[in-house]
């Protein structure tokens, strides 16, 4: 039965339509959407709406039901819709009247925000150690070759002298800078929005900051309008955030399918990362590379569609929120198996110091050599058209 279920049924091709797949998604906020639902009887108990052993056996099936769905066993069908009907279905099927009570003081608005919330919460600090994972294999992979010099390019055309630490240590400053970008998403969510109902407020008095303690929200948000509005927007920040990070795995990426070509060989890959060819035998393909690439441009068009959905939309709840959901959970899953994937690609490569060093030619030294010109007294200007001319190196003039 539909938590807004009334004599009438639905027609099955409207139900499919309007359900999508939303029952398939739910499965990874059935525990979040409990201990939602635990915090709520626990206040509901303490305003007097629930009997002391009425909430007990309240919290102890929702516990159950946490266990079942740790198991795979707790099912959501698409007659359900989402978790939470199933959840409520579930509890009045084995409690009966005091199941029915569960939603009083929360409509299915607030409760799915508050469900989502949980979720980004623990994946945001879930995502926070992959991080802080990738980092420290690139902490060792300086370690190991930090001090091996390198071209540096601009234009893709040798530009001037640089080196393996250089690099890496391009990637876990940006990473730094990825972590409070994530902390300041994770902030706009770590805000309570149960008890404000459908985006109204209720007539019953809840106990607000009471469930927010409970679940762990640093605050309760207060306007219970701005509560639906803000669905999808605080979600943006967090997409924003990781795709961030994806930007960066796209880089890296494309640098060590660069760097790892035997044209320039500055890097190896190990063979059990790479793929062949079903027609050329000799093939090492950095196949791995190539998709972790195009992964970031999957996750920006996650983030564009979530941002297109909220838009245009007027204040309070609208349908078109449920579409926001899969985009959400899409780019927090290819985020953390990205994360995974880099971290493991990169214990697997090597650097050819010999290629490294005998790729860096004496024209990439110009502007040392121009500089050693300005202090001997020469301008800045002129020293550049001096190194600039041609033939300087040619004719060995740097010596």
């Amino acid at each position: 039965m539909k938590l807004w279920q009334k004599k009438c049924k639905l027609n099955k091709e409207i139900e499919k339509f309007t359900v999508g797949n939303d029952y398939l998604l739910d499965k990874k906020l059935v525990k979040y959407d409990c201990v939602a639902s635990i915090a709520h009887a626990k206040m509901l108990n303490k305003i007097g709406v629930l009997k002391k052993k009425e909430c007990s056996k309240l919290i102890k099936t929702l516990n159950q039901i946490i266990k079942l769905d740790s198991k795979g066993k707790f099912l959501i069908k698409q007659e359900d819709e989402d978790c939470h009907t199933a959840i409520e279905n579930y509890l009045i099927k084995k409690l009966g009247k005091t199941g029915k009570k569960i939603h009083t003081a929360r409509s299915r608005n607030d409760q799915i925000l508050t469900a989502l919330r949980l979720y980004c919460k623990e994946e945001s600090k879930s995502t926070f150690g992959l991080i802080d994972k990738l980092i420290n294999q690139l902490i060792l992979f300086k370690g190991k070759y930090g001090k091996t010099e390198m071209p540096g390019y601009t234009h893709m055309r040798k530009a001037m002298p640089s080196s393996v630490g250089l690099w890496t240590e391009s990637f876990i400053e940006s990473m730094n800078d990825n972590k409070k970008l994530l902390v300041n998403a994770t902030k706009l969510l770590d805000q309570s929005p149960l008890g404000t109902g459908a985006g109204y407020g209720l007539p019953l008095k809840a106990n607000r900051k009471l469930t927010a303690k409970l679940l762990g929200f640093k605050k309760i948000q207060k306007n219970p309008i701005y509560v639906q509005n803000s669905r999808g927007k605080f979600e943006a920040s967090l997409l924003n955030a990781l795709n961030q990070i994806m930007f960066d795995l796209n880089k890296m990426s494309s640098d060590l399918i660069l760097f790892s070509m035997e044209e320039l060989g500055y890097f190896e890959l190990a063979k059990e990362i790479c793929t062949g060819s079903s027609i050329m035998p000799h093939k090492k393909n950095p196949d791995v590379l190539e998709v972790l690439r195009a992964k970031y441009h999957q996750c920006l068009s996650y983030e564009f569609q979530l941002k297109t959905v909220i838009s245009n939309l007027p204040s309070g709840y609208n349908r078109d929120l449920q579409l926001t959901k899969e985009p959400l959970i899409k780019t927090i899953e290819i985020t953390k198996e990205s994360l995974k994937i880099i971290k493991l690609l990169l214990g697997k490569v090597k650097v050819n110091e010999q290629n490294c060093q005998k790729k860096i030619t004496k024209e990439m030294y110009s502007v040392k050599e121009l500089h050693e010109l300005v202090k001997k007294g020469d301008s800045f200007r002129d020293a550049y058209s001096k190194i600039s001319e041609e033939g300087f190196y040619v004719a060995g003039k740097n010596k």
